[in-house]
């Protein structure tokens, strides 16, 4: 565990396993806790970096407007001080937006990119009904289990929340230890909001590589096909059935696809 200062905010961060450099960037409520089953699943081969984004769970949570593009420079000069000069990038929802940033601002620091249950933004975007974003992404101050239980609600499949009730209250307990920050959280939701690559993504050079879960309600998997048919030389990988955090749902299946894109 360590902090460095970025500029002028304290991020939180950790560098975990050994091998080629792997960098995870968490999603809009999420922390670097989110990959700790990535990090057990892929720790013998890479070295992957996880972090508090600013104003996300022990980072610092400035009162102050910034941006994706700002979020995807701190991970440049994050990378830049744990002395990873390139990497492949995996980011999820949120962090997917960031990693689009990062590989078209710092093309040189993205070896492979990986875009997991995200968009592009913009008046291209397909929207998730308002309602459900409102619902699991409010800013108003709730009780720990409620936001915990809007969230796996949306975040997971129907039977597999049945199969794996222990999930809410793993989740619960995580949110405890980290809370939200409702001030923060609304400033993050503020850069979601303002995303927007469409026109830029034919520039990626990068080879890369889209997952979604079927079917997601946060962020629709039609969202994931087009970004294939903006990225040159895209692959999609659909995971069926497997929510918004498919990572979670379907931890072997999401490793597998990494090592092989990855590897090959």
């Amino acid at each position: 565990m360590a902090r460095a200062s970025i500029h002028g905010v304290e991020l939180f961060y950790e560098v975990q396993g050994t091998g080629d450099p792997l960098v995870c960037i968490h999603g809009l409520q999420g922390d670097a806790t989110n990959f700790a089953g990535l990090t057990e699943a892929l720790g013998d081969r890479y070295r992957l970096l996880t972090f508090d984004q600013r104003c996300s769970g022990r980072s610092d949570k400035p009162d102050e407007p910034f941006g994706i593009r700002d979020l995807a420079d701190d991970t440049a000069a994050l990378m830049d001080t744990v002395g990873f000069q390139s990497a492949a990038v995996f980011g999820v929802s949120m962090g997917g937006m960031i990693a689009q940033e990062l590989a078209l601002r710092h093309p040189e620091k993205v070896r492979r990119l990986v875009l997991g249950c995200t968009t592009a933004g913009g008046p291209n975007a397909v929207a998730p009904p308002r309602e459900t974003i409102d619902y699991v992404y409010t800013s108003e101050a709730l009780s720990t289990e409620e936001r915990v239980k809007r969230f796996v609600e949306a975040c997971f499949t129907g039977p597999w929340l049945q199969a794996h009730p222990e999930i809410v209250d793993r989740m619960t307990e995580a949110r405890r230890r980290l809370p939200l920050d409702p001030q923060a959280l609304g400033r993050r939701r503020e850069a979601v909001n303002g995303h927007d690559t469409w026109d830029r993504l034919p520039d990626l050079s990068q080879p890369t590589l889209v997952i979604t879960g079927i079917p997601d309600q946060i962020i629709p998997e039609a969202n994931s096909r087009l970004l294939v048919e903006r990225i040159p030389g895209a692959e999609l990988v659909e995971l069926s059935p497997a929510g918004h955090l498919f990572w979670i749902e379907r931890p072997q299946e999401t490793a597998d696809t990494l090592r092989r894109f990855l590897e090959s």
